[in-house]
């Protein structure tokens, strides 16, 4: 196996079947090093880490997915296409559109809606909805009840802006009851369909668009918790 232009590993094996992907390489890192038993690093280039180690005796890996669908688009790929992996779980943060939705929810993007022309190249006579899979939708529903964490399930939005021309634009996107906004899920989620593979989005509310509240750096952590252990008892 020669290596990926992205992913610096030439040996079948070294990853997962199930990899978390957060966005932010270092809180990868921080993953793999809190959470994992016996992490070892498996990618460095462009400073994109990639760890994989045991978590209650189930071997997972971790690696960061970068901000946006074209990073994660790069990423997933390569992951799904060329090491063999089968379930994907991106694990990020969000802002919340809608009022019933508070900072340190939680959210399970159940499909994807996007401001992307990411689908364009599979040349479909139609409009493709991005939706997670259901059989790691289920599964994380039933890990939250069990630890009894709230979770809100709906539609987000992917967008590729996040500096928009038009700062109320998602006012739109919320009369269609979309929950939350953020950058990457719905190219995750057709890559997955794609590879006959599955993927899943599960997010914390960071800030709020509505209430214009948000977390500070301590608080995303401790908020990030509950995301961690859902997503670790997924995969």
């Amino acid at each position: 196996m020669i290596p990926t232009p992205h992913i610096n590993v030439s040996e079948q094996g070294i990853i997962a079947e199930t990899v978390l992907m957060p966005g932010d390489p270092l809180r990868a890192k921080f993953i793999a090093e809190t959470y994992l038993e016996n992490p070892v690093q498996f990618n460095s280039v462009r400073n994109m880490f990639g760890y994989t180690g045991t978590y209650k005796g189930k071997k997972i890996s971790v690696m960061g997915s970068g901000m946006g669908m074209p990073s994660i688009g790069i990423y997933s790929y390569e992951l799904l296409n060329f090491y063999g992996v089968k379930n994907i779980i991106r694990i990020g943060s969000c802002g919340a559109i809608q009022e019933d939705v508070k900072i340190r929810d939680i959210i399970i993007g159940m499909s994807a809606s996007t401001t992307s022309n990411y689908a364009s190249q599979y040349n479909l006579p139609g409009t493709y909805a991005p939706t997670a899979s259901w059989t790691l939708m289920k599964k994380a529903l039933d890990i939250a009840e069990n630890k009894a964490i709230p979770v809100k399930v709906g539609n987000i939005l992917s967008s590729d802006i996040f500096y928009d021309d038009e700062p109320d634009v998602w006012k739109r996107w919320a009369r269609m009851g979309v929950l939350a906004i953020e950058m990457e899920a719905a190219a995750l989620y057709m890559n997955a369909a794609r590879a006959g593979a599955n993927a899943i989005c599960i997010l914390t509310v960071s800030d709020s668009l509505v209430s214009h509240e948000a977390t500070s750096a301590e608080e995303r952590q401790t908020s990030f918790t509950n995301m961690m252990e859902i997503s670790l008892e997924l995969a």
